[in-house]
């Protein structure tokens, strides 16, 4: 699954992608510093491998993971080509979701583009042009469809009115109330706007620990989201790029003193995997302890497939214990002596709590 990192130049967007990432993305102060989209695997945090792996004394633990896409700051006029827009808007449409990046510090050494901050501004100069870029393609489809006579094609384009009237409104697709057949279909159209979004609202340093309703720019930005269906995470990426550059200890220690459990990148991975819908089974033995990504609602067969081709072909059965059950006993056997280990068939729905052996033919 692929993240698209996005905001206007200069909102510290590289800074938190260098932060999740380590990869060491330029960054520096002046527009369209990133022309090529720059690529990172991020593993998703899960103190549960860790718990796992020394239960069962791995020789290797394998996270989840996502990949973030750092794309290039967007200007006004970018769906007409201005500042390399359509270029930038291609590589946004590639991914599953958004993480938008909205400054909201003041600091008279960095530059914004429209020499003020105003992050509700900000974020209307964005979606309007993910919006016109996604206008165009709709009243192109609308366009021929409407031509046509035949029923099928004259739903078509009633939807597509619909949406095109949506969007002229100022409004993400994501927001326009749909039933499940009129979502299926807006979602072969890979619509930007209706990506999920979560605003990561980006603060200085010294504005860490003051409550969110104390931070006005902040605030806008999580009242925007909320009115929006969309997430939102207050981070200062400037001291989570400090904080990611650490040993583990100090990293801890680093937190502690800032009064956290954890750092804002772990909850933006998080959040992220959560806002794709997915979730992680794990597989725990010697060689290895792993998470496996699969969607929410993935029926056993095809959770086994994630595995091998051929899990899911010769499927049989899942044997499966609740990971709090399977580490308050201390070891798969101790769990099958309790009657704790259940056998699942086809039609099982995993969970996120599942810690899984697949029985199958070859």
């Amino acid at each position: 699954m692929k993240l698209g990192v996005v905001g206007l130049p200069n909102v510290g967007k590289s800074t938190l992608f260098n932060a999740i990432t380590h990869a060491g993305a330029e960054c520096a102060n002046y527009p369209f510093c990133t022309i090529e989209p720059n690529v990172g695997i991020v593993a998703v945090p899960d103190e549960r491998l860790t718990v796992l792996g020394n239960m069962y004394n791995t020789k290797k633990i394998t996270p989840a993971v996502i990949e973030f896409v750092d794309i290039a700051g967007l200007v006004k006029g970018a769906s007409k080509g201005e500042g390399l827009g359509n270029k930038f808007l291609a590589n946004i449409r590639e991914t599953d979701a958004i993480v938008h990046v909205v400054r909201c510090f003041e600091d008279e050494n960095i530059t914004h583009v429209a020499d003020t901050v105003d992050p509700l501004r900000d974020i209307e100069t964005i979606n309007y042009e993910l919006i016109f870029s996604d206008l165009e393609s709709i009243t192109n489809k609308y366009n021929r469809l409407s031509r046509l006579s035949d029923k099928k094609a004259q739903a078509e384009a009633a939807l597509l009115l619909k949406l095109k009237n949506h969007l002229e409104e100022g409004k993400l697709a994501l927001t326009l109330d749909l039933n499940e057949e009129e979502k299926e279909y807006v979602k072969g159209l890979f619509l930007i706007t209706d990506k999920p979004v979560i605003y990561a609202a980006n603060i200085a340093e010294s504005d860490i620990g003051t409550p969110e309703e104390d931070l006005p720019y902040a605030k806008a930005v999580i009242d925007y989201a909320k009115a929006n269906g969309a997430e939102c995470l207050v981070i200062p990426a400037k001291t989570e790029e400090e904080i990611s550059m650490l040993d583990p200890e100090d990293q801890k220690m680093f937190l502690d003193d800032l009064g956290l459990t954890e750092s804002g990148l772990d909850r933006l991975v998080k959040k992220s995997y959560t806002l794709l819908g997915l979730i992680s089974y794990l597989t725990a033995g010697e060689k290895e302890v792993r998470a496996w990504t699969i969607e929410n609602g993935t029926k056993a067969p095809q959770a086994a497939g994630k595995i091998h081709s051929d899990f899911e072909k010769g499927f049989i059965r899942a044997e499966i214990v609740d990971y709090d059950v399977l580490v308050e006993l201390g070891s798969w056997n101790a769990a099958k002596e309790k009657g704790k280990v259940r056998s699942e068939g086809k039609e099982y729905v995993m969970k996120d709590s599942d810690v899984v052996l697949f029985r199958f033919n070859v």
